[in-house]
């Protein structure tokens, strides 16, 4: 059995806060490499998460489909509840118009059109007179849009910035069928102009559904932060029945953002899991294989709104091979079937001679995707899952799924779904002990954070976070042993979710208020970078036992990208991650760290919980537990010689940091990256995308030793290169 490395770092106090002092044994190197796989992602069919987010394209409900809205309760079964109240999804269909910065006549537009039965998200190119609506049936079921037109040019309408800054053409895809209109317009105007900037004929339209495509250009006197209003309008009276429009830049790829795609290469992202999250508990993947135009749009039965199946499991292994990334693929493992999952493992690795890998070859795709990592549900001890299910009833359908998974492909790699070890001890003792003569890796999502008051310290919730690391070590170590101890050989552990994860509470009546949404540390702010470095940390440190980390996740949900106006931007944790790819492969060695110490003082709800309930033994442990090292280090060989140093100072105050390099002989010169921020609640924004980016410089080394300034609450990552 293999010892974990926990060795790695040693710590002493240190009374001065300002100074702290390194010493790094280069030459005894760890026998475990730091994991590829720590610095993964995660996305989601969840907000603009995946569509308007890793999909290029930009309309808003482009399938007509019904849009359901969550009123943030959950059934029984773990499916949404149904807002059905008039005037609150007036006020949201109206919030959406305002925040994309609408004229308020075009949300007052909106909520008019989607009452009188035109799909959400698009209102009339016309009047009410000239421009009548209904639902009508899709080719292959599924909502479509009926337009009984009196006028030609009486439409419909969307309004919608354009990524402008990167692209001027754009495709248009239109499946339709129509009495009596021979063609439709589509164009594109700025605002409420009359005049189109551009414009194009679909022709072709019969009572038969056809898919038919446009291009449209805009000229370069454009606005590239404009709004612009879509039109697909009628060339003569008549009818239209539209089943889909899709506004694509002509830059895409494989239907996806290429900024997006972008990012995440330059990143050198290794690993994204896929489709959930909460969204796969309710997920029929068969519905998102095939062309695009055949595929239903159905009810994202865990987030509300529209799933319009144009990113399913081809799309999404285009999308990482895009990125270079490898894919994991988490199943259904709630109201779908064993033998569900194993026709998508199937589909994914099988030969083209089996039945299902025989469709993807059908589907264009005729070599084998070769996924490795399986998931085998998301959550499923949560009941706002779909079908979530008992402790001991996890254990039974591991069992079950796993033996069909296996059968379809024996060398996949299976990861069972375990509970936070923060509280769901019960959850994870029947695993392990249920499951443990085919359990070869479980996982963990550290949504860690909840509820708290609105008289905290703003800076008390950020010392809490940058306490958690140290306390999940502890936690996680204790997972390891009980896996051990149920005889599994090789235990390993898959932090498959991952980001800050605090929430506002009222303040206690009469008191303060002190924390605000400005000042909440969350995954779009700096603390998110400092988390995160903190957690690869100790990865390493936990080796062999976590080698998979995916962080939530890509784009607009948690920390990574943000996607506002066509525009795509990083949050600062996307910088930190990105560096920390260095580490990949590379052989961690020993630190001795001298620095003064601070405290969790215990007010996040979770970490209170943890305090109070303490099922893992945590008072056992005494202050120690919730005392942490101002400053963290990490160090390691590279495979190319040079010495890796990744520091992370969670201090409110500067320290002069002094590095003494013992059984490395370095050159005359390191290569420094520092990312810092003036708060730990400080954030890149659409109007400053780069306020906060890593800062490269030079650091001289002299007869082995290096000094480096590191600012609070901030990120270093120093390359020392090997001497001659």
């Amino acid at each position: 059995m293999a010892e974990l490395s926990l060795k790695l770092r040693q710590h002493q106090v240190h009374a001065d806060a300002s100074r702290a002092h390194l010493t790094v044994l280069a030459g005894e190197p760890s026998s475990h490499p730091v994991s590829p796989f720590i610095t993964g992602k995660f996305c989601e069919h969840l907000g603009r998460n995946i569509v308007n987010g890793h999909l290029a394209q930009i309309l808003h409900n482009a399938t007509f489909a019904t849009e359901e809205f969550h009123d943030g309760r959950m059934t029984p079964d773990g499916r949404i509840s149904l807002r059905n109240d008039p005037d609150t999804i007036a006020g949201i269909i109206k919030g959406r118009a305002t925040a994309m910065g609408c004229p308020e006549s075009v949300g007052e537009a909106l909520v008019a059109a989607f009452r009188q039965g035109l799909a959400c998200g698009w209102l009339r190119e016309g009047t009410p007179e000239t421009v009548r609506v209904s639902p009508d049936t899709g080719p292959n079921g599924g909502r479509a849009q009926r337009l009984e037109l009196s006028a030609a040019g009486a439409g419909i309408a969307q309004w919608t910035p354009l990524p402008l800054h990167r692209v001027r053409r754009f495709q248009v895809r239109v499946v339709a069928r129509s009495v009596g209109v021979p063609s439709v317009k589509v164009s594109l105007y700025a605002g409420d102009g009359k005049q189109p900037l551009s414009q194009a004929t679909v022709s072709g339209l019969t009572g038969e559904w056809s898919a038919l495509q446009a291009e449209l250009e805009m000229p370069e006197t454009a606005a590239k932060d404009a709004l612009y209003r879509f039109t697909v309008t009628a060339d003569s009276p008549g009818q239209v029945v539209l089943g889909r429009v899709l506004l694509l830049p002509a830059d895409h790829v494989g239907g996806c953002d290429p900024d997006v795609i972008r990012f995440l290469k330059e990143s050198r992202l290794p690993l994204l899991r896929w489709p959930g999250g909460n969204f796969v508990s309710g997920y029929q993947w068969e519905q998102g294989i095939g062309p695009q135009d055949l595929r239903p749009s159905v009810t994202n039965v865990a987030w509300g709104s529209v799933e319009p199946n144009l990113f399913g499991t081809d799309e999404f292994i285009a999308f990482c091979r895009a990125v270079g990334c490898e894919p994991m693929i988490c199943v259904n493992g709630g109201d779908g079937t064993p033998e569900e999952a194993a026709r998508w493992v199937e589909y994914c690795n099988g030969a083209a001679n089996t039945p299902m890998g025989s469709l993807r070859a059908r589907n264009g795709h005729p070599e084998p995707y070769g996924v490795h990592h399986w998931e085998v549900g998301n959550e499923l001890w949560g009941n706002w899952q779909v079908h979530w299910t008992t402790p001991h009833g996890y254990v039974d359908r591991y069992h079950r799924f796993s033996k069909a998974m296996l059968q379809a492909d024996p060398s996949i790699k299976l990861y069972a779904c375990g509970a936070p070890v923060f509280w769901g001890q019960d959850w994870n003792d029947a695993l392990v002990s249920g499951a443990s003569h085919d359990l070869p890796a479980t996982t963990d999502h550290p949504l860690i954070g909840g509820p708290t008051p609105g008289s905290t310290d703003p800076l008390d919730v950020y010392r809490d976070f940058v306490g958690v690391p140290e306390v999940l070590q502890r936690l996680w170590t204790n997972l390891h042993n009980q896996m051990e101890a149920e005889g599994i050989a090789t235990p390993e552990l898959a932090v498959t979710e991952l980001q800050l994860f605090a929430h506002l509470a009222p303040p206690a009546e009469g008191a303060p208020v002190t924390l605000t949404r400005e000042v909440l540390v969350t995954p779009a702010t700096h603390c998110e970078a400092l988390y995160d470095r903190l957690l690869y940390h100790t990865a390493v440190r936990l080796a062999p036992f976590v080698k998979v980390i995916t962080h939530s996740a890509t784009v607009n949900h948690g920390g990574g990208l943000r996607k506002e106006r066509e525009r795509v931007y990083a949050n600062p944790c996307h910088y930190s991650q990105a560096l920390f790819n260095d580490f990949a492969g590379a052989r961690p060695v020993p630190v001795r760290l001298e620095c003064a110490t601070a405290q969790m003082p215990l007010v996040l709800g979770d970490v209170k919980a943890l305090w109070k309930n303490d099922r893992a033994g945590i008072n056992k442990v005494g202050e120690e537990a919730r005392t942490y090292a101002t400053v963290d280090a990490l160090a390691a060989v590279a495979k190319d010689g040079s010495l890796l140093l990744s520091l992370v100072n969670r201090g409110e105050g500067a320290q002069e940091l002094t590095i003494d390099l013992q059984g490395f002989t370095p050159g005359a010169e390191a290569h420094v990256d520092l990312l810092t921020a003036p708060k730990p609640w400080s954030a890149n924004t659409l109007e400053a995308p780069e306020a906060i980016v890593p800062v490269s410089s030079a650091l001289q080394v002299l007869d082995g030793k290096l000094t480096l300034s590191l600012p609070a609450w901030s990120v270093a990552q120093v390359r020392v290169l090997a001497g001659g």
